[in-house]
C-alpha cells in the first residue's frame, strides 16, 4: 500500500507591490493629512494623463503577513490603497479589510472600471469616473454608483471644456449625489488651468469640491514616492 501524502500548506495570501511610502495625502478630503501610500502593480487602463506608468509592470510579491509591518513602521493611521488599479489583484480586498481590522483609516483609489461590491464597509472608496480625453470613459462601470455611500467619494479629472461639461451632466437628477461624502472635480496637471476650472464651477454652482494634486505642488511632477 502506498502511503498517501500530505496535502500542500496553502499558500501564503500575498499581492504584488510596485512601492509603500510616507507621503502627504494630494487628493480626495483627506488631502493634505500624512498619509501611508501602499501602491499595488497592474491596471488594465491606458488613460491618456496617466501619472504612474511604471507601475503597470514593476513590483515584488509580497506576503500580507510582511506588509502590515511594513505600514506599521511610519506610525501613520491613514493609509491608503492605489495603484495601477488595486482591484485587480485576488488578495487587495483582504488587505483592505486586515488593515480596518488593525485600527487604519483605509481609503481606497480605484479607476471605477472594476466592482467596488465586497470591499470592507469601514473603507473609503475614492472612485473615478473617467472623463472622454482619459480615453477610457468607456470602461466606467455604472453598477458602482448604485454601491456608492455616505463614506464614499468619487474623483473626475478634468482635461478639457468637453469633459467638464460631460461629468457636470453626470451629476443631473443621479441618486448618488447626495449619498456620498463628497464629488472631485480635478484638472489633469499642467493641461488646464485651476483658475479655469474653478471659473466654470463658480458659474455653474455645481455641488463639487475643486480639486487638484497637491504633491505636484510640494514636489516636482515626476517625483515618485510621494
Amino acid at each position: 500500500m502506498v502511503a498517501s501524502r500530505p496535502d500542500p500548506p496553502p499558500a501564503e495570501a500575498a499581492v504584488v507591490v510596485n512601492e509603500i511610502f510616507h507621503s502627504i495625502q494630494g487628493e480626495s478630503s483627506f488631502a493634505g493629512e500624512p498619509c501611508v501610500f501602499i501602491r499595488l502593480t497592474g491596471c488594465d487602463l491606458r488613460c491618456r494623463w496617466c501619472d504612474t506608468e511604471y507601475a503597470f509592470f514593476e513590483g515584488k510579491r509580497m506576503p500580507l503577513s510582511r506588509l502590515l509591518p511594513e505600514v506599521q513602521r511610519f506610525g501613520c493611521r491613514l493609509v491608503e490603497l492605489t495603484g495601477g488599479e488595486p482591484l485587480l489583484q485576488k488578495n487587495s480586498r483582504l488587505l483592505l479589510r486586515q488593515l480596518c481590522d488593525a485600527g487604519y483609516t483605509v481609503l481606497l483609489e480605484t479607476s471605477g472600471a472594476h466592482s467596488i461590491a465586497g470591499v470592507d464597509p469601514r473603507v473609503h472608496r475614492i472612485v473615478d469616473c473617467k472623463c472622454p480625453s482619459s480615453g477610457e470613459s468607456s470602461r466606467n462601470l455604472p453598477a458602482n454608483f448604485d454601491l456608492l455611500g455616505p463614506r464614499d467619494e468619487v474623483k473626475f479629472v478634468i482635461g478639457t471644456e468637453e469633459d467638464y461639461r460631460w461629468a457636470r451632466d453626470r451629476l443631473h437628477n443621479a441618486p448618488w449625489v447626495n449619498r456620498v461624502r463628497a464629488i472631485h472635480f480635478s484638472p489633469v496637471h499642467g493641461e488646464l488651468p485651476l483658475e479655469t476650472l474653478a471659473g466654470w464651477l463658480l458659474r455653474d454652482r455645481l455641488p463639487v469640491r475643486l480639486g487638484f494634486q497637491l504633491h505636484k505642488f510640494i514636489w516636482s511632477p515626476d517625483r515618485r514616492g510621494v
